[in-house]
Protein backbone atom coordinates (compact mmCIF):
# COMPACT_ATOMS: atom_id res chain seq x y z
CA UNK A 1 0.00 0.00 0.00
CA UNK A 2 1.30 3.46 -0.86
CA UNK A 3 1.62 6.01 1.94
CA UNK A 4 -1.04 8.71 2.09
CA UNK A 5 0.03 11.90 0.32
CA UNK A 6 0.16 14.94 2.62
CA UNK A 7 -0.96 18.15 0.89
CA UNK A 8 1.67 20.91 1.05
CA UNK A 9 1.02 24.64 0.90
CA UNK A 10 3.42 27.58 0.71
CA UNK A 11 3.41 30.21 3.46
CA UNK A 12 2.73 33.71 2.11
CA UNK A 13 5.10 35.17 4.72
CA UNK A 14 8.28 33.09 4.77
CA UNK A 15 7.74 31.12 1.55
CA UNK A 16 8.34 27.70 3.12
CA UNK A 17 6.27 24.72 1.95
CA UNK A 18 4.66 22.98 4.90
CA UNK A 19 1.85 20.48 5.45
CA UNK A 20 -1.53 22.15 5.02
CA UNK A 21 -2.57 21.35 8.61
CA UNK A 22 0.39 23.33 10.04
CA UNK A 23 -0.65 26.56 8.30
CA UNK A 24 -3.52 28.99 8.85
CA UNK A 25 -5.73 29.82 5.87
CA UNK A 26 -6.72 33.37 5.00
CA UNK A 27 -9.86 33.27 2.88
CA UNK A 28 -11.70 35.69 0.59
CA UNK A 29 -15.34 34.66 0.81
CA UNK A 30 -17.62 34.84 -2.25
CA UNK A 31 -19.08 38.10 -0.85
CA UNK A 32 -15.58 39.69 -0.88
CA UNK A 33 -14.89 39.68 2.88
CA UNK A 34 -11.45 38.53 4.07
CA UNK A 35 -10.88 36.61 7.32
CA UNK A 36 -8.82 33.90 8.99
CA UNK A 37 -10.14 30.40 8.38
CA UNK A 38 -8.78 28.42 11.34
CA UNK A 39 -10.55 25.18 10.36
CA UNK A 40 -9.70 25.43 6.65
CA UNK A 41 -13.26 24.70 5.51
CA UNK A 42 -14.74 28.08 4.52
CA UNK A 43 -15.65 28.52 0.85
CA UNK A 44 -13.67 30.98 -1.24
CA UNK A 45 -10.18 31.73 -2.48
CA UNK A 46 -7.47 31.02 0.06
CA UNK A 47 -3.88 31.87 0.91
CA UNK A 48 -1.82 30.28 3.67
CA UNK A 49 0.45 31.65 6.39
CA UNK A 50 2.42 30.14 9.29
CA UNK A 51 0.68 30.58 12.66
CA UNK A 52 3.18 33.25 13.74
CA UNK A 53 2.87 37.01 13.91
CA UNK A 54 6.20 37.42 12.09
CA UNK A 55 4.96 35.64 8.95
CA UNK A 56 1.69 37.58 9.01
CA UNK A 57 3.60 40.88 9.19
CA UNK A 58 5.96 39.81 6.38
CA UNK A 59 3.07 38.84 4.10
CA UNK A 60 1.28 42.08 4.94
CA UNK A 61 4.28 44.30 4.10
CA UNK A 62 4.82 42.61 0.74
CA UNK A 63 1.04 42.72 -0.01
CA UNK A 64 1.11 38.99 -0.72
CA UNK A 65 -2.44 38.42 0.53
CA UNK A 66 -3.77 41.16 -1.73
CA UNK A 67 -2.04 39.56 -4.71
CA UNK A 68 -3.11 36.00 -3.85
CA UNK A 69 -6.70 36.86 -2.96
CA UNK A 70 -7.08 39.44 -5.74
CA UNK A 71 -8.71 42.02 -3.46
CA UNK A 72 -7.72 45.16 -1.51
CA UNK A 73 -7.52 44.35 2.21
CA UNK A 74 -8.34 47.17 4.67
CA UNK A 75 -6.16 47.86 7.73
CA UNK A 76 -8.97 46.76 10.10
CA UNK A 77 -8.96 43.26 8.61
CA UNK A 78 -5.20 42.91 9.20
CA UNK A 79 -5.64 44.11 12.79
CA UNK A 80 -8.45 41.60 13.37
CA UNK A 81 -6.39 38.77 11.85
CA UNK A 82 -3.42 39.69 14.05
CA UNK A 83 -5.58 39.74 17.20
CA UNK A 84 -7.25 36.45 16.29
CA UNK A 85 -3.88 34.81 15.58
CA UNK A 86 -2.51 35.97 18.96
CA UNK A 87 -5.48 34.30 20.68
CA UNK A 88 -4.85 31.01 18.87
CA UNK A 89 -1.04 31.06 19.29
CA UNK A 90 0.12 28.91 22.23
CA UNK A 91 2.01 30.92 24.83
CA UNK A 92 5.23 29.45 26.21
CA UNK A 93 6.21 30.16 29.78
Amino acid sequence: MTPKKIPLRRCSGCGESKPKKELVRVVRAPDGSVSLDLKGKQPGRGAYVCPSKACLVKARKAKRFERALEVQIPQEVYDAMEAQMEQEEPHEE
